[in-house]
């Protein structure tokens, strides 16, 4: 379908800061659409802006909002690539039906994000742990209070040039076990990327940092024992014996594309990789009894990051020596070199943009 593009207001040359940081530098287009009277509109690429709604928007009293969160990478050869976009608009379409939302056809979804990408290609930056991360949402726009699902809906994406999520990069973090709060429950809206989920977790997220870890391990919400995920990420141990286990989807837990990567690669990588309850006393345990010899979490926006220490009531237990661990590098490693374009891509994950499609979407 065509993309109406409107003109750039900043054509200045772009210049990005170092450090970039995460979350806080913003490309200057944005695209748009919108959902009324029970179908989605014409696309359209516009210089980006500050969002105006009326204080009645359904939005901001029945919270209905969803998200996703993918990437580009600048390739070797200069050419930029896209990491499992289709993926992302699945996930993005299950997320709408559990909020009450309409569905968005995923190859609607990727040309957006492909043609917005090709026209914000010099935003894309090089250097490791960099790259463009591409935020698509769907909030809710009805001017109504009343608490049923919107009439109208939002569908946009921006842009934002980023370094690693962790100012360190690929060093251990330091996961706090959270025992007071839950994040999700099964049959609640855990397993899809609301915004109401995030915001549930960011006292504990808070309260944390302010303790001196980076993350919260949350555990699951019936017994307050079995791991769920960690702050906006899953988690994975690794065993002595060459084991890989990671929480199972229980209804509970996001269906990370990054997991769902990270557990492909592992098999293939000759790692036995299992999906199971994991009993966070246990955990505990193992660590301890150097059956389990390392951790890491997972998601799109850190991508891999070692866990080097988890805390719980006040005392810390150390994994990996507080370093890296070898079979963290090895997926970290076959991961982001097949994100960047270092190595072949045997899975069809990878989309490399077509600049030439992408401008011949836009009508001007």
């Amino acid at each position: 379908m065509p993309i109406r593009l409107h003109p750039l207001t900043d054509t200045s040359p772009v210049t990005l800061p170092d450090p970039l940081g995460f979350g806080r530098v913003f490309t200057r287009r944005l695209f748009e659409c919108e959902y009324d009277g029970g179908r989605w509109g014409e696309g359209r690429i516009v210089s980006a802006r500050a969002l105006s709604l009326p204080h009645a928007a359904h939005v901001f009293h029945s919270g209905q909002g969803i998200f996703e969160g993918t990437k580009a990478y600048l390739r070797p050869d200069g050419r930029v690539q896209l990491f499992r976009p289709e993926a992302n608009g699945a996930r993005f379409n299950r997320s709408a039906e559990r909020m009450g939302m309409p569905p968005l056809e995923v190859d609607r979804f990727v040309e957006a994000i492909e043609t917005l990408v090709a026209l914000e290609r010099d935003w894309v930056p090089g250097g490791e742990g960099c790259s463009l991360y591409i935020r698509p949402f769907m909030i809710s726009t009805e001017t109504t209070l009343e608490v049923r699902a919107s009439r109208s809906f939002l569908f946009s994406i921006l842009l934002s040039s980023a370094g690693p999520y962790f100012a360190s990069g690929f060093q251990p973090v330091g996961i706090r076990v959270e025992e007071h709060h839950i994040r999700a429950a099964p049959g609640g809206t855990g397993e899809a990327k609301t915004i109401g989920n995030y915001a549930a977790s960011l006292a504990a997220t808070e309260a944390a940092r302010a303790a001196g870890y980076q993350q919260v391990l949350w555990l699951d919400a019936v017994e307050r024992r079995y791991v769920d995920e960690v702050g906006a990420m899953n988690i994975a141990f690794v065993y002595a014996d060459g084991r890989l286990r990671t929480p199972a989807l229980s209804g509970a837990i996001l269906h990370g594309v990054t997991r769902e990567s990270v557990l492909t690669l592992a098999r293939d990588l000759g790692v036995v990789a299992e999906e199971a309850r994991i009993d966070f006393l246990e955990v505990l345990e193992d660590i301890e009894a150097g059956k389990i010899t390392e951790a890491f979490c997972m998601g799109t926006a850190a991508v891999i990051v070692p866990v080097g220490r988890i805390g719980r009531h006040g005392r810390d237990v150390t994994v990996a020596g507080g370093r890296p661990g070898p079979v963290t590098e090895k997926l970290y490693g076959a991961l982001t070199s097949i994100q960047y374009g270092r190595a072949p891509d045997p899975y069809g994950w990878t989309r490399v943009v077509d600049e030439a499609a992408a401008c011949a979407r836009c009508a001007e």
